[in-house]
């Protein structure tokens, strides 16, 4: 099939992108670049040794996207495209409702007027909020921590009732936990902008010495170490799910959790790092942030039913594939003081 990956140049969307390459699609990313760097698509042909199309747009302009549609008969799409920062869409919370709501809105229109019938739409375990752990499919969502997880939720709803009138519209929504790692190659991995906001990276960069320690926010939460837990999980075992909800998308709407099914606490996570990589992580505790919970971690057995799919990596791999990607990483090595 030939696929539109919007966002596919950032770090869950290229790691999809190698993925149904390697699955045998065709892939057309859309991207802005204002989160990722144009290179990653060159990384991505070299890994595969394919050609990808690349259109460098924002999915929130409806001319721009119905181009696409108009040059390529696309078969369906992948809609990663959006701000993704928890802490940010709470002190921007306006950004955050126009781009994630907008684009979701103009790539479904484009849906509809080309009749484009497959839709997958990359989610989050935000919406769950603090419902009780482990997060399952069928909970009421509660996404009111964050206006990201609202952004996500308000999404799913949009393509929910457009599936309800249209019996055609095939809508795979997955809901997945904490992306981690990279490609085994070291080519391609996460690459934030200015201090990372997700833990991985801001370990790496600690490991590295770009950062002088890490931060945890939090160390009273009613966990067992004190600090906040979360599932992990190899961005390749999620790419793969990507492509495995594509080939099994079918009328109405099906929602996934992509995870391991096991949490893990930060403090656990820089352990692992530590031994996994043989280097020191420094940190040090501060206050919790505003927006995150205590516990989230999924219950994953429908994918495991439904999709045939399950993770292959574990922790060890994630951080292990992490450090790789950091170290062979040539962005510029100035120190990030706090």
């Amino acid at each position: 099939m030939m696929i539109l990956v919007t966002g596919g140049a950032g770090y869950i969307g290229s790691h999809t992108c190698i993925a149904l390459l390697e699955a045998g699609h065709t892939v057309i990313v859309a991207d802005n670049l204002c989160n990722s760097k144009v290179e990653t698509i060159d990384k991505i042909k070299q890994i595969t040794n394919r050609e990808i199309i690349f259109y460098h747009i924002d999915v929130t302009d409806q001319t721009a996207v119905d181009t696409i549609f108009l040059n390529h008969s696309i078969d369906g799409i992948i809609h990663f495209a959006a701000l993704k920062a928890v802490g940010e869409s709470v002190e921007e919370p306006l950004n955050y409702y126009c781009n994630n709501i907008v684009g979701t809105l103009i790539l479904a229109k484009a849906c509809e007027k080309f009749g484009v019938k497959r839709f997958v739409f990359s989610s989050s375990a935000t919406v769950y909020g603090e419902n009780e752990v482990p997060f399952v499919e069928t909970m009421k969502l509660q996404p009111t921590t964050n206006p990201y997880g609202e952004t996500k939720a308000m999404s799913e709803r949009i393509l929910t009732d457009i599936a309800k009138v249209n019996q055609e519209f095939s809508v795979s929504i997955l809901r997945y936990f904490n992306p981690v790692g990279a490609h085994e190659s070291g080519l391609i991995g996460e690459v934030p902008n200015g201090i990372p906001s997700n833990l991985m990276p801001y370990v790496t960069q600690v490991a590295k010495g770009k950062i002088k320690h890490l931060r945890v926010f939090g160390d009273d939460y009613s966990t067992l170490d004190g600090t906040g837990i979360r599932d992990y999980i190899h961005v390749m075992d999620l790419a793969e799910g990507h492509v495995a909800a594509l080939n099994k998308l079918k009328a109405g709407v099906h929602v996934y959790n992509l995870g391991t099914g096991e949490g893990t606490s930060v403090l656990e996570l820089i352990k692992a790092f530590e031994k996994a990589n043989g280097v020191e992580i420094p940190f040090e505790i501060v206050d919790r942030r505003q927006g995150d919970i205590a516990e989230c971690y999924a219950d994953v057995s429908k994918a495991k039913q439904e999709l045939n799919w399950t993770v292959k990596r574990g922790l060890v791999e994630m951080c292990r594939d992490a450090w790789r990607f950091e170290k062979n990483y040539r962005a510029s090595d100035m120190l990030i003081k706090h």
